[in-house]
């Protein structure tokens, strides 16, 4: 079992290798290629993981849970005294986001992951932890800022992933960072004051 263990340890390093630097071209990564990376045979990939693809949404999976732990060790530590919850949680956000396009095609294999298979330990939920210590105001409802951080989490994954349809129907080009700005500070702002009880304020 620890040998059998250690080829898969080892599949998987390999193709986290190899996904690095493909400079996003997931696509061109062959069995092949992870096998000879590997020094194994073609056949334990499949034996081990079933296909390729699931292979490569493991380690997907695997770098952006880094990303993610990373990003929010690194914010525990941040002075962010000076900012509100919401511009707190706006300021964490557009740092996902501007992540999320930076790394297109690991970002999109995560999310899909994501939606296939939720669960307590997915990189969504890990990224809705973080963004619940940017809250901290007291008053708010346990309940109020989990349910904040999931529908922003929400709202930033199906506009990612809704391409060019994001303009025509939100009115936003978020492949231009001012504009992925605009959207996360709408939408924070949206959320906030309905956990607040009153209308959103057009930033318009």
């Amino acid at each position: 079992m620890k040998d059998a263990s250690r080829v898969k340890e080892n599949i998987i390093r390999a193709t986290t290798e190899l996904i690095e630097q493909s400079s996003g071209r997931i696509h061109e990564i062959t069995s092949r290629k992870i096998a000879q990376q590997a020094g194994v045979g073609l056949g334990l990939i499949n034996y081990h993981f079933g296909s390729k693809e699931n292979l490569i949404t493991i380690c997907v999976q695997r770098i952006i849970n880094n990303v993610v732990m990373c990003f929010s060790q690194k914010k525990d530590t941040a002075d962010r005294s000076n900012l509100s919850d919401e511009e707190r949680l706006a300021d964490w956000a557009k740092q996902v986001f501007d992540f999320l396009f930076e790394n297109h095609a690991i970002s999109s294999i995560s999310i899909l992951g994501d939606m296939q298979n939720y669960h307590i330990e997915s990189n969504s939920v890990y990224t809705q932890k973080g963004f619940l210590k940017a809250i901290q105001d007291q008053e708010m409802p346990e309940g109020d800022k989990r349910l904040l951080v999931f529908m922003l989490t929400g709202a930033m994954q199906i506009a990612f992933l809704s391409g060019d349809t994001a303009k025509e129907l939100l009115g936003y080009d978020l492949t231009i960072k001012e504009q992925r700005d605009l959207y996360i500070e709408k939408t924070v702002n949206i959320l906030f004051a309905g956990v607040n009880g009153k209308g959103g304020e057009s930033h318009e």
